[in-house]
C-alpha cells in the first residue's frame, strides 16, 4: 500500500493536467456560448501542452548543447530536447486556431446577432 501511495505522489502532477484537460473538454461540450466553446479549447490546448513538457523533463538533467572543448558526454546528463520543440510548434498551431475560431465567433456574431449556440440554431431553423 505504501508503494501505492508513493507512485500516487510521485505522479501526482499528470493527475493535474488530466483534470484541467477534462475542464476544457467540459467547456467545449456542455457550454452553448461560442466564446466559452474557445475558451475550453485553450484550456484544453495548454493542459496538453504542459502534459508534453512535463514528460520531458528530468531530474538533474543539463540543456543538450556539445560542447567541443569537453568531447563526448553522457547522453543520460542531458534532457531530451524533443517534446519542447514540439511544443513550440503546438503553441503557434494553437494560437492560430484560437485566432481563427475567434474571427469565425466575431463572423457569426455579425451575421446572426449573437454568439448563443441555441439561438443561431433557432434561427437557422427558421429560415
Amino acid at each position: 500500500m505504501h508503494e501505492l501511495l508513493t507512485e500516487f505522489a510521485n505522479k501526482f502532477h499528470y493527475y493535474g493536467y488530466f483534470a484541467i484537460m477534462m475542464i476544457g473538454l467540459y467547456a467545449m461540450i456542455a457550454k452553448t456560448n461560442l466564446l466559452k466553446k474557445c475558451i475550453g479549447l485553450g484550456i484544453f490546448q495548454t493542459a496538453i501542452m504542459l502534459f508534453y513538457v512535463s514528460i520531458g523533463a528530468k531530474e538533474g538533467a543539463g540543456i543538450p548543447i556539445l560542447d567541443p572543448a569537453v568531447g563526448t558526454a553522457d547522453p543520460a546528463a542531458y534532457a531530451n530536447p524533443l517534446p519542447q520543440v514540439l511544443m513550440l510548434t503546438a503553441i503557434v498551431v494553437s494560437v492560430a486556431t484560437l485566432g481563427v475560431a475567434l474571427a469565425l465567433v466575431q463572423n457569426i456574431h455579425r451575421d446572426h446577432g449573437t454568439i448563443e449556440e441555441d439561438e443561431i440554431l433557432k434561427g437557422l431553423r427558421g429560415k
